[in-house]
């Protein structure tokens, strides 16, 4: 089953922080998240799925957006999860629409 969610880029001001706190627009990867083709990458990603068999997938862009930091990091998974939880840019990156912790 594919699950997929727009891969429209919320604006800094919709994305939410906690204490009122405003991302930072020349951070890295709030200037990736703007130019990463993430409609043709989710494309590309599903193209081998069943949309009727399995486990519900992923959202593409988390996934890709995942493995893109864990490279440009040069870090290991707990490693890039760690990050993610500690970042918002990276989570803005990823498509959240929020800061969280988890």
């Amino acid at each position: 089953m594919i699950r997929y969610k727009s891969s429209r880029q919320l604006s800094i001001s919709e994305f939410k922080m906690p204490f009122e706190a405003k991302l930072d627009e020349n951070n890295r990867w709030v200037f990736l998240s703007k130019i990463v083709p993430w409609e043709e990458f989710a494309r590309l990603y599903y193209k081998n799925f069943k949309s009727n068999r399995g486990a519900p997938t992923k959202d593409a862009r988390l996934v890709l957006g995942v493995v893109i930091i864990k490279h440009i990091m040069k870090t290991d998974d707990r490693g890039v999860i760690e990050m993610i939880q500690e970042n918002p840019c990276m989570q803005y990156f990823l498509g959240l629409e929020a800061f969280t912790y988890e």
